[in-house]
């Protein structure tokens, strides 16, 4: 596990914007399974490589008229049961720090892994987010925690 110190900006990066923190397993169940509408997950990480302009690419695509229902986050590497059960959303996908899921009514519509992320600009990684926004997402939805 990461010093929380050094986690708490990154934490904070995505909970300014409005996006809740999933902090539980049991949290995590209930605000992803069976949830209807869209909901983002972000897999939050330390890696600098990928993690300084996924966040950063969040942001971005959030600024987007049409975006999920509900936004969500974990964090790889310190909320790692949290992280674990997350991820267990993700079929068909391996592990990867950062990550960004994109759930519709409870089942993985989309996916950022970190190969999709690692030496993309955060511009480039938005568009292909707000891309998925405007797919799967109901237009000019107000997100929500």
């Amino acid at each position: 596990m990461y010093d929380e110190r050094l986690v708490a900006p990154m934490r904070q990066d995505l909970t300014r914007l409005g996006i809740e923190e999933l902090r539980t397993p049991e949290v995590v169940d209930s605000k992803l399974r069976d949830k209807e509408g869209t909901t983002l997950v972000v897999v939050n990480s330390v890696c600098g490589c990928a993690a300084r302009n996924a966040r950063p690419a969040v942001a971005l695509a959030l600024r987007h008229a049409t975006k999920p229902d509900y936004l969500t986050t974990v964090f790889a590497g310190q909320d790692v049961p949290a992280t674990q059960r997350a991820r267990s959303y993700f079929t068909g996908y391996a592990p990867s720090s950062p990550q960004i899921g994109l759930l519709k009514d409870g089942r993985l519509v989309f996916m950022l892994e970190r190969h999709d992320i690692e030496g993309r600009s955060a511009e480039e990684i938005a568009q292909d987010l707000v891309a998925a926004f405007d797919k799967h997402c109901t237009q000019a939805t107000r997100a929500v925690a």
